[in-house]
Formats: C-alpha cells, sequence, structure tokens
C-alpha cells in the first residue's frame, strides 16, 4: 500500500501514519516525490488499516492496488530516481558511460584501460575481480588482489569503480574497495546476496538475468531497496532466446517499458548483450535513443590477448567515438 502525503503534511502528520503503520506489524519506507512524502507501506495485511489512514490529517491517498515491487514503482515515486556516484549523476539528462575490461589482468593492464577510457569519455571504471566463467577451467580473475588494483587505479585516474561481487561473504571486502556493487545476470535472483548489498548501503548495479521478466528484475530491485538501499541502478543486457547471431538477444523494449514502470535508473550493456565487436557499437545507439541512462561497456587496448571476452571488446577509439554518439544522440532527443 502507499501512502501519498499533502504538500504541506508536517512531520508530526507523518509520524503518526509510521506509528499506526508499524504497531500493527507493518514495514514503512518514505521518499519525497515533488515536494510530498511517499510512504511505502509494506507487509501482510496492510489493506486492513486503508480506511483508518485515510481517515488520518495530511493524507491526499492511500493506493491500496499496488505493483508487486512497491518500493521500486512509479507510484512510489513519481520522479525519476537519479544515483550519485563520485559526483556523476547517474539517471540525470546526461547519458553515463562506464567502461573497462572485462576482467582485471594485471595492474598495468587495467591502468593502460583506464587513462584510455578516461580520454575517450568514461565516467566510471568496471572490471572485473571475482569472474562468475561457465567453465571453472576459464579465467576466473585475481579476486582480492584484482579488487586492490582497481581501488588504485581508480583513485589515480579519478574514475569511480564498478565491479561485480559475488558471495555475501565478500561484502566487507568489496565495500572498502569498490564504489558501485555490480550484482551480475547469474546472481539477479541470489536473495541473500541481494539483502546484504541493500543493508551495506553503497550504489548497487543489478543486471536483469539471463531468463528473467522485466517484472522479476523489479522484483529482484525490490529486495535491495526493502534493504534502506535507494541508490540502485539497473541494467538491461540482453535475455537468452532461440538466436545464436548475438550473444544474447538485447531486450531494448525493456528500456521504455522499466521508465514507464519503475523510477529506478536503467542502463544498457552492448557488449554482453553483443558478443561481438562489430555490433556493440549499433546496439549502443538503439539502447541510448530508447531512452537508457548510460551505458557499461568493455574496452581493451589488445582484445586479441584479453583473458575474458575480447571478441566483444571496443578499441579505445572505437570507445571515444561511440562516447561522442551517445552525447550527439541525447542532445538530439526531446
Amino acid at each position: 500500500m502507499i501512502v501519498v502525503m499533502q504538500p504541506g503534511a508536517g512531520r508530526a502528520e507523518i509520524a503518526e501514519v509510521v506509528a499506526r503503520a508499524e504497531a500493527a506489524g507493518l514495514e514503512v519506507h518514505e521518499a519525497q516525490d515533488d515536494g510530498r512524502a511517499v510512504l511505502g507501506v509494506i507487509g501482510r495485511g496492510a489493506a486492513r488499516l486503508r480506511d483508518a489512514l485515510a481517515a488520518l490529517p495530511g493524507i491526499e491517498r492511500v493506493v491500496d492496488v499496488a505493483p508487486p515491487y512497491p518500493l521500486a514503482s512509479r507510484e512510489f515515486r513519481r520522479a525519476s530516481t537519479v544515483v550519485e556516484v563520485g559526483g556523476v549523476a547517474i539517471g540525470g539528462p546526461r547519458p553515463v558511460l562506464i567502461a573497462g575490461p572485462c576482467a582485471v589482468e594485471s595492474y598495468e593492464q587495467l591502468l593502460s584501460i583506464a587513462e584510455a577510457v578516461k580520454a575517450g569519455g568514461a565516467q566510471l571504471l568496471r572490471g572485473g575481480a571475482f569472474k562468475p566463467r561457465t567453465s571453472p577451467y576459464a579465467f576466473r580473475g585475481l579476486g582480492a588482489e584484482g579488487l586492490r588494483m582497481l581501488r588504485e587505479v581508480g583513485d589515480r585516474t579519478g574514475l569511480p569503480v564498478v565491479t561485480e561481487i559475488l558471495a555475501p561473504s565478500d561484502l566487507d571486502l568489496f565495500v572498502q574497495h569498490a564504489d558501485v556493487l555490480q550484482v551480475g545476470a547469474r546472481n539477479m535472483q541470489n536473495f541473500p546476496l541481494l539483502d546484504e548489498v541493500g543493508r551495506a548501503g553503497k550504489p548497487v548495479l543489478l543486471k536483469r538475468g539471463l531468463a528473467a521478466t522485466i517484472e522479476e528484475l523489479l522484483l529482484a530491485a525490490e529486495y535491495v531497496l526493502a534493504r534502506g538501499n535507494a541508490k540502485l541502478i539497473l541494467c538491461e543486457r540482453g535475455i537468452r532466446t532461440f538466436e545464436t547471431a548475438t550473444r544474447n538477444t538485447p531486450d531494448l523494449a525493456a528500456i521504455p517499458v522499466v521508465k514507464h514502470l519503475s523510477h529506478l535508473p536503467i542502463l544498457f550493456d552492448p557488449s554482453h548483450s553483443a558478443g561481438v565487436r562489430r555490433y556493440v557499437t549499433p546496439l549502443a545507439r538503439a539502447a541510448i535513443a530508447a531512452g537508457a541512462d548510460g551505458l557499461l561497456v568493455e574496452v581493451h587496448v589488445k582484445p586479441e590477448e584479453a583473458l575474458c571476452d575480447g571478441h566483444q571488446a571496443l578499441l579505445p577509439a572505437e570507445f571515444a567515438a561511440l562516447a561522442r554518439d551517445a552525447a550527439a544522440l541525447r542532445a538530439a532527443l526531446p
């Protein structure tokens, strides 16, 4: 249930709603939306309080039929959420570019790529230290040493760091070294992990699962939001279908659908959608035209020598051209 307060409602009136809800064993989450407080009342039996809450002073309306993801929905917050990371606004008017290698291979490799993507227009640095691989014999990252390299290179170049966390037991290490905790497609429904990154309070980048519906993505987001972490960014990276021409089938329709259903910002990952370098830039352009708030792109200075996904990594010059295209496309959109 969602309780919308009147624009002039004070803290005492909000506190009365919270007290009534908590006395009934319900959970309350508060957001500010267009100058008024909006309260998400969560829990079994919330609908039974509808009439009692609607009669309280300071209430504009009570919505008792809400999506299964109330905190992620537009009903809870009409204004689009903007997540600030190191001075970069994700979800604002400018498309944000997050770029870097699939995997951290060495300090020298990471630094050269970080310097190249920053020069090309990236605002954040991505790189995998712990890699979830289909084969146990593939390169699975440098682990904690890779995280330390990311932090050092991020500090040296001034780029906030985005990296994927695989297990709740690694949370303290990631909180120490990363600016954004990425939950990958394979872990989208790892609910203990979602709970922990929600409690951590760090910005979270949540990627859509291999075969997840949009509703399932938003329900996964709800886990993070319900733990009190509103700094959440979604990412569409393609879904698994019968088509084999691309690594995954890019669901570009998910971008406007999510922006209609939810206030959360959504990025697009053209690298994992395409799986082939030549398709990355066209898909990235299409995503910006569809309204994506930014891109998550793999870049490598020597992709032929990459230990992971070199075939889908852009060269620095190609990334710089894509950055220019993204800025021009956004400027041309209404």
